[in-house]
């Protein structure tokens, strides 16, 4: 098994509701990978089953490697201090502590803190950390930079990117597309339990076809445009403010962002 994770023909339902309908998908070792989907997708539960926090009905999921969860909340106790969770964490997988780690995770700053004091970025820094303890082959990220400043976020793309490096494999859960763009190497959207598209983002905006966001500035304002002809629909813009005498001041043009797309596939538009 070359692929780190293997997900063939997952299925789950909660009594009647059938929630996973049987989807297929795979992530290479060394890949930072993120599935993706609206509320209500499928995508926690996926993600739960992969982990093995829930069982599921059919289909089978092969994990080829060690894996270190990282969760969006955690049931630590509130006036447990970050490095006693650190060591506890160690301490039951029979690990030690990578004091290089926790550095570049910024542990050290609050180290001697209460969780229950710590702030958000805080605590998903912390989290991150005791996924790492075991030194895994595989790390699950849910929503890793949910709640931190920029640069946090900036800082926090950069260790992704150099557990990358490390050789490990990244399946990341994220809500910010920009995230997404910058981090990913491929990606899995889930529509009404099933996969609406993967492959990369590239990919992605070929399958969405040429959706172009027009940006144009005049002394009365900015408008934007969206449109699927560039050509026809700049003529027809322009004629437009032609005809009203407005003096165009600039005028941009784009491809659309990941999440137009994104947005797109998962509505099934």
């Amino acid at each position: 098994m070359t692929d780190a994770l293997q997900v063939k023909g997952l299925r789950k339902s909660y009594g009647k509701k059938e929630v996973l309908k049987g989807i297929d998908f795979c992530v290479r070792n060394g890949d930072i990978f993120a599935l993706l989907g609206v509320n209500g997708a499928g995508k926690t539960t996926a993600l739960e089953c992969v982990e093995g926090l829930r069982k599921y009905d059919g289909g089978s999921i092969a994990i080829n490697g060690s894996m270190g969860i990282q969760l969006q909340s955690a049931s630590l106790p509130a006036h447990i201090k970050g490095m006693e969770a650190v060591h506890l964490f160690a301490k039951w997988n029979k690990a030690s502590v990578d004091t290089s780690m926790l550095a570049a995770l910024g542990v050290n700053g609050f180290a001697d803190k209460q969780y229950q004091e710590m702030s958000t970025g805080q605590k998903r820094r912390l989290h991150l950390a005791l996924a790492l303890i075991s030194n895994p082959d595989i790390v699950f990220l849910d929503e890793p930079t949910a709640g931190l400043d920029v640069e946090g976020r900036l800082s926090l793309h950069e260790y992704i990117r150099t557990l990358k490096a490390q050789g490990k494999t990244i399946l990341l859960a994220s809500h910010d597309m920009a995230e997404v763009e910058s981090l990913c190497d491929n990606i899995a959207i889930l529509r009404d339990g099933r996969i609406a598209f993967a492959g990369t983002v590239n990919e992605l905006t070929e399958a969405v076809g040429k959706h172009y966001n027009i940006c144009i500035k005049t002394s009365q304002g900015t408008e934007t445009f969206e449109a699927d002809n560039i050509g026809e629909s700049l003529t027809f813009i322009l004629k437009d403010y032609q005809e009203k005498k407005l003096d165009i001041q600039d005028i941009q043009v784009d491809r659309g962002s990941l999440e137009q797309h994104f947005v797109r596939i998962a509505r099934g538009e």
